[in-house]
C-alpha cells in the first residue's frame, strides 16, 4: 500500500447545511458531486467527501454510536493571525469554537473548530512542518 490517503469522507446528517458550511469557508463543490447524495471538494492532491452519515455507517460496516469518531483533521497556517482569522470565518458560518487561537507547548500556535456536524478542525501554525508554496506542509 503506498503511503498516502486518497479520500476522507464526512457522515454529515443534513447535506445541504454541511455544503453551506465548507462553501462559507470558500471552498468549491466539485462537478462530479451529485445533487441531494454527496458532495466532493477537490483539496488538491486529496478528497473530502460529504455524505449521509447512516449511509457511510452501513457503507463502512460500522455500528455509529453518534458521538466523536476518534478523528480530528487539521488545516495548517503560515501565522496565527490565519489561525485567530479561520476560527472566526468558521464560527460565523455555523461552527462551533472548540479551542481558541493559542500557544502550544510544541511551540506553534493552534485552535479548534467544531462543523456543525461534529466533525473537529485544528488550524494551526506549525514551526517544525513549513508550509510550501501550494501550502502543503513538510516534515522536517
Amino acid at each position: 500500500m503506498e503511503q498516502r490517503v486518497s479520500l476522507i469522507t464526512l457522515g454529515v446528517s443534513d447535506l445541504s447545511r454541511s455544503i453551506d458550511f465548507y462553501e462559507s469557508l470558500g471552498w468549491h463543490r466539485h462537478p462530479t458531486s451529485v445533487e441531494g447524495e454527496v458532495a466532493f471538494f477537490d483539496l488538491g492532491g486529496m478528497v473530502l467527501a460529504l455524505w449521509s452519515r447512516d449511509n457511510l455507517a452501513a457503507d463502512s460496516a460500522v455500528a455509529d454510536g453518534g458521538g466523536w469518531g476518534g478523528v480530528t483533521l487539521a488545516h495548517n497556517v503560515r501565522g496565527s493571525d490565519e489561525v485567530d482569522a479561520l476560527l472566526a470565518e468558521a464560527v460565523s458560518a455555523g461552527a462551533t469554537l472548540g479551542r481558541p487561537g493559542a500557544a502550544t507547548e510544541w511551540g506553534g500556535y493552534s485552535g479548534v473548530f467544531v462543523d456543525p456536524d461534529g466533525h473537529p478542525w485544528e488550524i494551526a501554525v506549525n514551526p517544525g512542518w513549513p508550509l510550501d508554496e501550494d501550502g502543503r506542509p513538510r516534515l522536517e
